[in-house]
């Protein structure tokens, strides 16, 4: 009698097991039909985002939360505005700063480095070469700081998208200067007015348009 309840415990052991590898199997497939159905657009989105959250980022996941995300949303919200292609400024967003959330020390060439990346991730997803050359473009000449040509839309729609961001993260802005450079009130005020103003300046006339109630705002709250 009692080798037969062993036996039966076994056998229900056995059957728990193989629905249990059952399940993990099924909820495996169903994962990868996921990932295969994505468009190009949420696995590069789903992959910077992996990236920022990692914590090899230098930057922590506030360069997520407060810039490439906002530079994301203001480049797909005011593409039409440039008249540029929103798939194109879309993707251009979400990698404009990879390289910099990759690893620190590509910051001073994020411009370049970023751009191999972002041609390295849409190769994989078998994206049209000449789109992936608007984007590299596109990455290539957004840095404000580099006075670099910008002779499409799509790139200069990303330009001013990045330095209309900090608009919309001020507060980020004012905890750096608070709390990583210790400034004082007044100090940490003026250099974040400041920031903004070579902000403001470098964007083309449609950028300083858009973004011109944002920058008279924080002239207010920062004099």
């Amino acid at each position: 009698m009692q080798k037969i309840v062993r036996q039966n415990e076994s056998e229900s052991r056995n059957k728990r097991n193989s629905a249990t590898i059952d399940k993990n199997i099924c909820e495996q497939l169903e994962k990868e039909v996921r990932r295969i159905n994505m468009t190009v657009e949420e696995k590069i989105y789903k992959e910077v985002k992996r990236r920022c959250e990692l914590p090899s980022n230098a930057y922590g996941i506030g360069a997520w939360d407060h810039h490439i995300k906002i530079v994301y949303e203001l480049a797909k919200k005011y593409a039409s505005e440039y008249g540029a292609n929103q798939e194109i400024v879309s993707l251009a967003a979400l990698l404009h700063d990879v390289a910099s959330v990759t690893d620190v020390t590509y910051t001073e060439e994020h411009h370049i480095i970023g751009a191999k990346i972002a041609e390295e991730l849409l190769l994989q997803e078998n994206y049209p070469i000449e789109k992936i050359e608007q984007i590299k473009k596109c990455i290539l000449n957004h840095r404000g700081s580099r006075l670099a040509s910008k002779n499409s839309p799509e790139e200069i729609c990303i330009a001013d998208s990045d330095a209309m961001a900090h608009f919309y993260s001020i507060p980020s802005l004012l905890s750096m200067v608070y709390r990583e450079k210790n400034l004082s009130i007044d100090e940490g005020s003026k250099f974040v007015m400041e920031k903004l103003e070579r902000s403001y300046n470098k964007m083309s006339t449609k950028g300083k348009k858009l973004v011109k109630k944002q920058y008279e705002s924080a002239k207010n709250i920062l004099k």
